[in-house]
């Protein structure tokens, strides 16, 4: 049997939080001069999750909004493979809280589980998904991929860098979005540059200048590995001319800008002639060290300006999400690719797209996408509705931001509780947590439509050995809740406090 060909994206979905703040509110509400977040940082708005929402219950609405949407049932799906840095569990892998969904089916046979490392994670999900539809244990089912993160910060200067945002992914052969095989680039190092040691606390520790020095280090090495294997591929020299369009992980969308302009400088060390309109500007930069590139502001500047042309032809058509929704962690890239398909639907066949994944500590790398087909990247973008979605959201003040935030830092380590919020808040086809118990097992239900009334869950012995059904009561569905013929050893084990 021959192995599959033209490996990549056949379907891809986001869910974000329909509630957000404007950047412009929150330069006013935290006193700073008007600008420093929407031009500092190139951002307009930021999504945030409700108390109601976490890591498991936003990744099982863009998984099943996927399936949904495309009509791809569960037993079609051979591997689930999750991308998250957000944790509600140190050894409960969010994969396994996603396959409720398919054991209700009767389906168990699912390879795949989390992968982490900072905003890594969604793209090493990708690279293990494609690799296992290429490989000979490939059974002809597709791969899914659903990555993505809660991204928030404490008070200061990082907190309007936060977001929310998770991406849902069908991998399988003679897809619309193939992933060229053989050549990419990757860059690991070990550094403390952003890395949350606090096991009681979500918030991470951040250098900032260290890790923009980092992403740009990593940047280098990546571009300079993929244009090495891309030419040794294709016999002929690389350089930023041999695409179309550029996808960037992006934290901030001025990191973005920063970087960009690298390629262009990566290209003149390579091959002085591959640009000759920007000779000049760069022979008065030619003595420069690495390590000094990565913070002299005026080559910086330089970079931006000399690229701003095609910065507005190749990335500009990335950032809709991004800038709408903050940072996604390991959704990031892959936001950037998914606003390029919203932005760029009828322009893409035949295009190749530049994808650079960076995350923290850290992990990185270079790899590109050509558009086989672009009847089905229209359908992709016609399914997302990214416009539409983002523009029926619903505005909150800096104020019940900031309270959203002290009530979701308060109540991390809390169990034995349900949220207090509203049911009837959550939106049409969204998973919402509906208890922490006392054993700090978390149980979800969908709102199946607007009016969700409060969950009454089904308990179900996994003991039977019997698929679990599901309760539909008031416009919700319950997952399916599992418990324990140890009774007493369950009150025995009940913790006498809460953290």
């Amino acid at each position: 049997m021959a192995r599959p060909t033209n490996v990549g994206i056949h379907a891809m979905d986001v869910y974000f939080p329909t509630t957000y703040v404007s950047q412009t509110d929150l330069e006013e509400f935290d006193g700073v001069s008007a600008g420093k977040y929407t031009i500092g940082l190139g951002q307009e708005n930021m999504a945030v999750c409700g108390e109601r929402e976490d890591i498991n219950s936003v990744c099982l609405t863009a998984m099943e909004n996927l399936l949904e949407k495309y009509g791809i049932g569960y037993d079609q799906i051979g591997r689930l493979e999750v991308g998250t840095e957000t944790i509600v569990d140190k050894s409960k892998a969010v994969k396994t809280t996603l396959m409720s969904r398919f054991n209700e089916h009767g389906l168990f046979d699912v390879e795949g589980i989390d992968s982490k490392n900072a905003c890594y994670g969604g793209t090493a999900a990708v690279l293990n998904s494609l690799a296992w539809v290429e490989s000979s244990s490939y059974d002809g089912r597709y791969a899914m991929v659903v990555c993505g993160d809660i991204a928030v910060y404490e008070p200061g200067p990082a907190r309007p860098t936060g977001g929310a945002g998770v991406f849902a992914m069908l991998i399988g052969p003679d897809a619309p979005l193939v992933v060229e095989p053989g050549v990419r680039g990757t860059h690991m190092e070990d550094v403390y540059d952003f890395y949350k040691p606090t096991m009681v606390s979500e918030y991470p520790r951040v250098d900032g200048h260290l890790s923009n020095a980092c992403y740009l280090r990593a940047l280098d090495g990546c571009y300079n590995r993929y244009a090495d294997r891309y030419e040794k591929a294709v016999g002929e020299p690389f350089s930023l001319s041999s695409a179309d369009y550029s996808v960037f992980h992006a934290p901030y969308n001025k990191l973005v800008q920063k970087s960009f302009g690298r390629y262009l400088w990566n290209d003149w060390l390579r091959n002085p002639t591959a640009h000759p309109e920007l000779d000049a500007g760069f022979q008065e930069y030619a003595a420069i060290s690495a390590d000094e590139s990565y913070t002299d502001r005026a080559f910086l500047k330089h970079l931006v300006n000399i690229s701003k042309e095609r910065y507005g032809q190749m990335v500009q058509p990335t950032e809709l999400i991004t800038k709408q929704c903050g940072n996604s962690y390991c959704g990031s890239t892959y936001a950037g690719l998914l606003s390029l398909i919203s932005e760029k639907q009828d322009e893409l066949d035949g295009k190749r797209v530049l994808l650079f994944s960076y995350g923290s500590g850290l992990a990185a790398t270079q790899f590109s996408i050509k558009v086989a087909d672009g009847a089905g990247v229209k359908e992709i973008a016609e399914k997302a509705d990214v416009h539409a979605r983002l523009a029926d959201r619903t505005k909150i003040t800096p104020e019940e931001f900031t309270a959203v935030l002290a009530h979701r830092e308060e109540s991390y380590t809390k169990f034995d509780y349900s949220p207090s919020r509203p049911v009837s808040d959550v939106a049409k086809g969204t998973y919402y947590l509906t208890e922490i118990d006392a054993l700090e097992r978390r149980h979800y239900a969908r709102a199946l439509h607007t009016s969700a009334a409060p969950l009454l869950a089904a308990a179900q012995n996994t003991a039977a050995g019997t698929a679990p059904r599901m309760v539909h009561r008031q416009g919700v569905r319950a997952l399916p809740r599992f418990t324990s013929l140890m009774a007493p050893a369950v009150r025995l084990a009940r913790r006498v406090f809460h953290r």
